[in-house]
């Protein structure tokens, strides 16, 4: 899913330090723990052992003149089966990298211990963490509002972000999140009657957003959006 910088930059300017939450006109509306299951499954009940995060952890991955990503994906990729160090390895890239979006946009072992226990078929809470991320980006970037500043690569998961905006808001943006397309999972040799159709509607929120826009042309919806905010109507 492309990245909506308008969309994204227009709803930063109703984000509110002081309640955690977007102040619309309609009322205050803010990401949750639920949000976070709906869109991404990610574990939520799971007890919360954040030791992990200042545990060290039992390997050691190079991350400084490596070479970025595509070096550390060279250094590390392996033929044949997959061992448990290999696939933490490649976790600790899908947390760093596509889940919380780090800063340096580069290798790090931040995650490392967390991706071992992940590796080794233990539960972590992530979307926890996940949620608490995306409330600290939002405050870095009220700050930097605040402050006159340019926002700049703050990292963070503003993919999330856009998820969230656009599923609670996509009647407001003029786009039809469930009059989507995906292809049914039929049996090779099926052959389709003339009143079945190949294509199915998306089953839920989280595969709705699949589809979403990106930032093509979207100037006009992003600038109704930021009027229906400031207006105070009603989104739904």
């Amino acid at each position: 899913m492309e990245r909506n910088e308008s969309l994204l930059i227009a709803a930063s300017y109703f984000w509110s330090d002081t309640l955690n939450a977007f102040v619309f006109g309609h009322g205050p509306a803010s990401p949750t723990l639920a949000d976070v299951l709906m869109l991404t499954g990610l574990d939520i009940s799971t007890a919360d052992n954040s030791h992990l995060f200042v545990t060290k952890p039992s390997s050691k991955v190079e991350n400084r003149a490596i070479g970025g990503w595509s070096g550390y994906i060279q250094k590390y990729c392996k033929t044949g089966s997959v061992e448990e160090r290999e696939q933490a390895i490649c976790l600790n890239m899908w947390l760093d990298k596509l889940v919380f979006c780090g800063r340096s946009a580069g290798p790090t072992s931040i995650y490392l211990s967390v991706a071992e226990r992940l590796a080794n078929g233990g539960r972590f809470p992530l979307g926890r963490y996940l949620l608490s991320s995306i409330y600290h980006l939002l405050h870095s970037v009220a700050r930097k509002l605040l402050l006159g500043q340019p926002i700049g690569n703050l990292g963070g998961p503003w993919w999330f972000m856009k998820m969230w905006l656009s599923v609670h808001m996509h009647k407001r943006l003029e786009f039809d999140l469930f009059a989507q397309h995906f292809p049914r999972d039929i049996a090779e040799d099926h052959e389709l009657d003339e009143e079945e159709s190949a294509t199915r509607p998306p089953l839920n929120y989280g595969e709705a957003t699949i589809v979403l826009p990106g930032t093509g042309g979207n100037e006009d919806q992003v600038s109704r959006f930021f009027q229906t905010l400031y207006e105070g109507l009603t989104i739904e």
